[in-house]
């Protein structure tokens, strides 16, 4: 059986590539539920009025 190098250096590209981009998402939508987590544990700020 014949190695077919192209081939195997062309899916070892785009394997590299997806592996980045997954990466790069994960990160973007760790730090985007981070902030959604620590908007939903703050109470809304009331204004001084309202205490009056």
């Amino acid at each position: 059986m014949e190695i077919n190098l192209p081939v195997i250096i062309g899916v070892a590209i785009v394997v590299a590539i997806l592996i980045i981009y997954l990466i790069k998402r994960n990160r973007k939508d760790e730090k985007k539920f981070e902030q959604d987590v620590i908007k939903s544990e703050l109470p809304p700020e009331k204004d001084d009025k309202e205490n009056l």
